[in-house]
């Protein structure tokens, strides 16, 4: 799963680097990714028939993620990429009431006190507190931002709950990543900038960001979602604006003040508290389980 929140955390460096309007990025990531879950597809062993109702869910959490990357960008352009990644980078608490309210996935004490810090480690990465953090329209740009963590959510439930009826990561993945194509058309109206007419290098950035992010990078975090709680997967995916600040130090030289340093340190070590706590006990229950002669509900 990390080293799935590792190679998505690329996607800002390749973002900038294609210099598309959003839509346009979240359409082309969807597109040349298709081709290659297609033939990884047609590589694979079939697994079982899954129903129609489960591909509705992957194809359902690719709409969902759509329309969530077009909210973040509107939140960004009028609230600005700072304040955009904190109120997006709710999900980790909407994830965790859904989980909890919809699959009685009760988050650990641990994790409950350890929210808090990782929030707070997000809006100091995010530079929030600048002079110009709050935008030009600060409610309708929450607004926008709200609805990218609720996006986010349904994305991380809906694709979840799609690899649990004996799907491959793969199937599961490609039926999103045409959902998210569909939907990106949907919300492509309110992009003035969208455009279908491929340009170089533009698309080249943007098919290394389809095979890689949405690719591999996905295919990692959707082959574990189904064997953690929803919210453990989202705590984890707050490491990628991590990785991107990591990514752009090394790669741009680009400058970051010591309250963002600090910020990276905090989400760091309070996502590796709880994941390591919480690996500890499930290792625990397990050995306990494999105890002849006992049994364990």
């Amino acid at each position: 799963m990390v080293l799935g929140v590792a190679i998505i955390s690329f996607s800002a460096i390749l973002v900038r680097l294609a210099d598309a309007s959003p839509v346009t990025v979240a359409f082309f990531r969807s597109a040349y990714a298709i081709p290659a879950l297609l033939l990884l597809r047609m590589a694979m062993r079939r697994s079982p028939t899954r129903s129609w109702a489960q591909r509705r869910l992957a194809f359902g959490a690719g709409v969902a993620f759509a329309v969530g990357l077009a909210a973040w960008h509107l939140a960004i352009d009028l609230i600005g990429a700072g304040l955009a990644t904190v109120v997006g980078s709710v999900h980790v608490v909407t994830t965790m009431i859904a989980g909890w309210l919809l699959l009685r996935q009760r988050p650990t004490s641990l994790a409950l006190l350890a929210t808090p810090v990782v929030m707070a480690g997000v809006v100091f990465i995010s530079g929030f507190g600048s002079t110009d953090a709050h935008g030009e329209a600060p409610v309708l740009g929450v607004v926008f931002g709200v609805l990218t963590a609720v996006l986010y959510t349904t994305y991380i439930l809906l694709l979840r709950g799609a690899g649990t009826a004996g799907a491959t990561p793969v199937e599961s993945l490609l039926e999103a990543t045409i959902g998210a194509t569909v939907g990106s058309l949907l919300v492509a109206p309110i992009d003035s900038g969208f455009s279908m007419v491929p340009s170089w290098p533009s698309h080249g950035w943007l098919v290394l960001l389809a095979l890689g992010a949405q690719v591999v990078g996905w295919l990692l975090i959707n082959a574990t979602l189904p064997l953690i709680e929803a919210w453990e997967a989202s705590m984890l995916l707050v490491l990628q604006p991590v990785g991107t600040i990591l990514w752009a130090y090394l790669l741009f030289q680009e400058v970051f003040s010591v309250v963002q340093w600090a910020g990276l340190i905090m989400v760091i070590v309070g996502v590796t508290v709880v994941t390591a706590a919480r690996s500890r006990a499930t290792g625990r229950m397990r050995r306990m389980q494999s105890v002849p002669g006992r049994d364990f509900d």
